[in-house]
């Protein structure tokens, strides 16, 4: 098994800093540069936010969050090694086909450097805002997966499903290579589609959790008889900050650890300095990737 790659996560900071963080962390000797994505605030919900203790979202109000497909390549262009992976586009409030289009731009501009994660939205008003339907969207979203997949390998593409149906079509240009494309969340069918894809995006777990998520998903590889096939497992923990627990994580079949050095999860505005994060990516990289790649 190849090294565990690292990746650097941040958001929701100042649009200027994520051009020198990404030389920064490509310097450094960060594998990747992970992308988030919130496409709109809505004034009035009651809809929950899943991955925060009580559910509160308020942290999200007035956040700048850039468009993934817009600064990819923005950071791309000042880097030649950093791989940007989308943390997760919200598939299905989207056309596949303009998504397709989307992510084949971005994978041509950045050298092919880009690994598309995708995922369901927790919000109905995401979907209401796109004039998408919310019932119904894990299969619609397989559906488009397969769109992408088909429309991104180049020359002409037809689809007939449940919900899209397409005539022969083709979008130009398409990367040379396979852009892959990675599936987060947790429940049993995001990991089934995981395993058809070409990994799976985690956002944080206890060891003895993640051994047996990630055992699922080999045992599914293994019935879609793809055991030998290169597939990737994200994970964001705290094992991830030190070198014992980045071996850990490997020894669990982690491939990509994901590490961000302050909580966004807080309703105040990131007030922290440009060189203060600079550093913090400097010291990770002595601490723990320099270490872990000697």
């Amino acid at each position: 098994m190849p090294p565990v790659r690292f990746s650097f996560a941040e958001s929701m900071i100042d649009p200027a800093f994520y051009l020198p963080l990404a030389r920064a962390a490509e310097v450094a000797g960060y594998d990747s540069m992970v992308v988030p994505e919130s496409i709109m605030y809505p004034k009035a919900s009651d809809t929950t936010y899943p991955y925060v203790d009580g559910g509160n979202r308020d942290f999200l109000e007035d956040k700048p969050f850039l468009d993934p497909f817009s600064l990819i390549p923005a950071m791309g262009a000042v880097t030649t090694l950093l791989r940007f992976v989308t943390f997760v586009v919200k598939l299905p409030v989207r056309s596949p086909v303009l998504a397709a289009k989307q992510a084949a731009t971005v994978a041509v501009m950045t050298d092919n450097r880009l690994a598309l994660g995708v995922g369901l939205s927790p919000w109905p008003e995401d979907y209401a805002a796109c004039g998408q339907p919310w019932p119904e969207r894990s299969r619609r979203m397989d559906e488009q997966i397969d769109i992408i997949s088909g429309l991104c390998e180049g020359g002409y593409f037809e689809y007939h499903g449940d919900y899209y149906d397409l005539a022969p079509i083709k979008i130009c240009p398409t990367p040379t290579e396979r852009v892959p494309i990675l599936v987060g969340g947790h429940s049993g069918a995001a990991l089934e589609r995981a395993a058809r894809c070409d990994g799976w995006l985690h956002a944080g777990t206890n060891s003895e959790h993640l051994a047996d998520t990630v055992g699922q998903l080999l045992e599914l590889r293994r019935r879609l008889d793809r055991p030998d096939e290169p597939f990737e497992v994200h994970e964001l923990s705290l094992d991830a900050y030190s070198v014992d627990g980045c071996k850990r994580l490997e020894d669990l079949g982690v491939t990509d650890v994901i590490v961000g050095f302050r909580d966004p999860y807080h309703r105040a505005q990131d007030t922290e300095l440009l060189q203060v994060k600079i550093d913090a990516v400097n010291q990770y990289a002595e601490a723990v990737i320099a270490r872990c790649n000697a």
